[in-house]
C-alpha cells in the first residue's frame, strides 16, 4: 500500500516548516537583544560610576580646603604668614 502525497499534507508542512523557521528567528533576534540589553546594562553602570565621581570633585571644588591647597601650590600665602623659599 502506497501513501499518497497529497496538497494538504504540503500545505500542513509548509507551515510547520514557517512556524519552526519563525521560532528560529525569534530566538536569534532575542539573543541579540540580550546581549544588546547587558551591554546597555555595563555601559549605565560605568556611567552612573563616572557621575558619582565627578560630583565627589565638584563638592570638592566647591570647598574652602580645596582652594586653600590650591593657593599654596602655586605659592601664595595668607595675610598675616611669613613666606618660606627652598633654594633647591
Amino acid at each position: 500500500m502506497k501513501k499518497k502525497f497529497t496538497f494538504k499534507k504540503l500545505v500542513v508542512l509548509l507551515c510547520v516548516a514557517y512556524v519552526g523557521f519563525t521560532l528560529v528567528q525569534q530566538q536569534i533576534t532575542m539573543g541579540k537583544i540580550m546581549t544588546e540589553t547587558n551591554n546597555a546594562q555595563k555601559e549605565i553602570s560605568a556611567l552612573k560610576e563616572k557621575n558619582d565621581k565627578l560630583q565627589d570633585e565638584v563638592k570638592m571644588i566647591n570647598s574652602d580646603m580645596y582652594w586653600e591647597k590650591r593657593a599654596r601650590e602655586r605659592n601664595f600665602i595668607k595675610d598675616g604668614e611669613t613666606p618660606v623659599i627652598n633654594n633647591k
